[in-house]
């Protein structure tokens, strides 16, 4: 792997990328870097979760004249969430070098947005419409821009922007140079990569690769009535740090999220219909770590760069298979592994076999915990969570009490006293989840119709070893950036 001090980046950014933590290069990073450095043309076809935002960012900041005042770098991103998420990544890799970074998007104030590009940014991280009505109100002007960046291409195509990005690049000098990172690459695509770029070279970092090799995958074939229990129980033997549960509709996902809630899991849920505002406020408490299960819809989830997901839940199995690269592609980040559990209806079986035609990876049974197993589970935790109080723990001012304690009672009574304190048992509280229809029969080898991408890689955790906060409290609070509000950046803000 090849370090980022040798690329011959400036030491300003270099700084920057160490205060961040990282040292090696991924491998879309360690190919795409030196050819941004150079000036040229580049088509990466990678997934959100493999790095790419530094691999464009990088060449991007090292090119800004902080002399010049101008907008001289612009990314276009699919949604909201990414342009925010973009836009906070650059401003903490040019920290030292204090380039000023600015996002906008639809559904924020425009006047705000307004009064920050006339602060003078050099980079702009936005969504096609925005920055359209940017271009069209004269305030954002991009006649000096030299670098240009569509993010998630074939999702700005799914969500019909084509256009809008059209309208963008005419506005933008032809001597510039352009990366388009796309997880695929329909026609329309290339044809941008025809039209408006000059001689690209093309860099792949495969799927399979990411979601084959890092991703346990596994799945459970159960009957509609019989999925909740089997989540709830699958929670309590894993005990996953954070989860996300993917529900085929927004109906789907309220009702698990209120049902998780009242089985006594923090969790919350995210769907279209929700307001711009709580979809930011859900994803920074998760993000945050103050939500143990999100439970999205496949829309909700787009675009959305979320790190230290350590298992996946497919509450249902998605009709084509790209969606559920880009679901599993949640977790197994950053080179770490993550899990993936499918469940699926026993009339359902064609559509994982054709997920499994796709991903090139046969996917493993797994059999349904039962009570006792959740059980067993929840006592693991409780009993790890002793065991790390005592060996890190000062228990000097509780030695006292607790031989009084083994004067009146026998030290294995104390003992189960602690972990039925501790424990959670598995809850049975009835809930209402609405059953759907599996989806319609398909033979072992259909096609699916999918126009969802994405993938990544990410961090796995067999349980929650710390043993914080699980069930009900938020008390386990984890070292967790918290999600931003893409605003202005300069470094006088710290950050926020």
């Amino acid at each position: 792997m090849t370090k980022f001090s040798e690329f011959g980046l400036d030491e300003k950014i270099v700084k920057s990328v160490k205060r961040m933590g990282f040292e090696e290069a991924t491998p879309i990073q360690e190919k795409t870097i030196p050819i941004g450095l150079e000036g040229k043309d580049l088509i990466g076809q990678a997934q959100t979760g493999t790095g790419k935002t530094a691999a464009f960012g990088l060449p991007m900041i090292q090119k800004i004249d902080q002399k010049n005042s101008n907008v001289q770098g612009l990314i276009i991103a699919p949604t909201r969430e990414l342009a925010i998420q973009v836009s906070e990544e650059l401003y903490k890799l040019s920290y030292d070098k204090h380039v000023r970074v600015l996002a906008v998007y639809g559904g924020s104030d425009i006047s705000r947005q307004i009064r920050s590009l006339k602060k003078n940014p050099q980079i702009v991280v936005g969504t096609p419409g925005r920055i359209l009505d940017h271009i069209n109100r004269r305030t954002l002007k991009l006649d000096h821009v030299e670098t240009l960046v569509l993010d998630e291409a074939d999702e700005m195509l799914n969500m019909g922007f084509i256009d809008d990005i059209e309208s963008i690049l005419k506005e933008v000098p032809d001597e510039r140079q352009t990366l388009l990172f796309s997880a695929t690459m329909p026609d329309p695509i290339r044809r941008i990569g025809e039209r408006f770029m000059h001689s690209p070279e093309l860099i792949r970092v495969k799927a399979k690769e990411m979601t084959a090799l890092l991703i346990e995958q596994f799945f459970i074939k159960v009957h509609e009535k019989e999925k909740f229990d089997v989540l709830s129980r699958l929670l309590d033997v894993q005990s996953p740090e954070l989860a996300i549960v993917f529900g085929r509709t927004k109906r789907r996902v309220d009702e698990l999220s209120r049902a998780l809630d009242m089985r006594g899991y923090v969790a919350e849920g995210i769907h279209g219909d929700l307001t711009q505002a709580k979809r930011m406020s859900v994803l920074r408490k998760f993000k945050e770590g103050k939500i143990d299960v999100l439970v999205a819809t496949d829309v909700a989830a787009r675009g959305l760069d979320i790190s230290g997901v350590t298992h996946v839940y497919n509450y249902d199995i998605p009709q084509d298979p790209e969606s559920y690269v880009h679901r599993i592609g949640r977790t197994g980040r950053a080179g770490k592994e993550g899990m993936a559990i499918t469940f699926v209806q026993p009339r359902e079986m064609g559509y994982l076999r054709t997920v499994e035609q796709t991903t090139k990876k046969r996917m493993q049974p797994l059999k349904p915990p039962t009570w006792d197993e959740a059980f067993a589970g929840q006592l693991r935790l409780a009993t790890e969570k002793i065991t790390e109080i005592i060996t890190e723990e000062n228990l000097a001012d509780y030695k006292a009490v607790a031989s009084e304690l083994l004067e009146n009672y026998d030290a294995t009574d104390i003992a189960a006293a602690m972990l039925k304190m501790l424990a959670k048992e598995p809850d049975q509280t009835p809930v209402h989840i609405t059953e759907e229809r599996p989806l319609p029969s398909r033979g072992g080898g259909g096609k699916g119709k999918g126009n969802y991408r994405g993938g990544g890689k990410g961090n796995y955790r067999d349980r929650n070893n710390s043993g914080k906060g699980r069930r009900g409290s938020n008390n386990g609070s984890r070292d967790r950036r918290s999600g931003g509000k893409g605003n202005y950046y300069k470094k006088s803000n710290n950050n926020k």
